[in-house]
Order: structure tokens, then sequence, then C-alpha cells
């Protein structure tokens, strides 16, 4: 594995495990953890995967809601909250944008489907980050 594609290994296991643990995501964490500079992260992790590190993280925030809109029955709020948005309002803006429905039409659809999905390539070990291209949106 070459080094650019070591650094953006290392930051996608950096946000998934923050992610379950709950842990505040930022750029300035993940300087401080590789030892590089945030724009460097950036610039290199956009050249790999095709995206910024702010978008995939939003994106990844935005997955995970769109599975518990579906698989529990937590309020909007508590995902929304999180999410790591500062209010539901916020929360709905950015996954109407992006799913094309509100939270509450994604739910009573009860079907899931991920927005951004980390893949690892078994045969190369490459990392790619996957954009579902197929995705379902709300008719609006």
């Amino acid at each position: 594995m070459d080094g650019k594609n070591r650094i953006v290994k290392e930051i996608l296991d950096s946000v998934e495990k923050k992610m379950e643990s709950g842990e505040s995501l930022s750029l300035e964490a993940m300087e401080a953890h590789t030892g590089y500079s945030r724009f460097y992260l950036n610039r290199i992790f956009s050249e790999v995967t095709g995206c910024t590190i702010h978008r995939y993280i939003m994106e990844r925030r935005l997955t995970e809601a769109a599975r518990k809109l579906v698989e529990t029955d937590k309020t909007i709020v508590e995902i929304s909250c999180e999410a790591d948005y500062q209010s539901q309002q916020a929360f709905t803006l950015a996954f109407r944008r992006v799913y094309g429905c509100t939270p509450m039409a994604y739910r009573e659809r009860k079907h899931f489907t991920p927005l951004r999905e980390q893949t690892k390539q078994k045969k190369t070990g490459n990392i790619a980050c996957c954009t579902r291209t197929d995705l379902w949106r709300c008719a609006a």
C-alpha cells in the first residue's frame, strides 16, 4: 500500500472509530492524530477518494441517521443530535438536500438505502469510498 492510501486508510479508520464511540470528528483532531496538516490530509483524501473529508463525514453521518430512522424507534430529534447536528431543522435541511425528502417521509418508506459506505477491495487492498448512484429519492 503506497503512502497516500495508507494515510487515507488511517483517516477512514479514525472516522469509523470516532463514529462508533460518539467522539467529535474534526480535521483538527485528525491533524493531531496523523501529524499532517489538515490541508494536506484533505488534498490526499480528495485525490484518492474523490470527495473531501468533510463531505465524507457528513454523508456517513446521514447514512447512519437514515439507518436509525428505519431500524429504530428513536425520535428524529434524538437521531439529529446523534448525527451531530445543532438542531432538528439543520438536520432536516441536510437530509432533504441529500435524500430528497424529509426524515419522516424516509422513515415511513421503511427501506434503508446507504448513501456512502466504506469499502476495501479484497484483491488489491485499495480503499474506495462508494457513493450510491441508484439512491432512492422521494418525489419532491
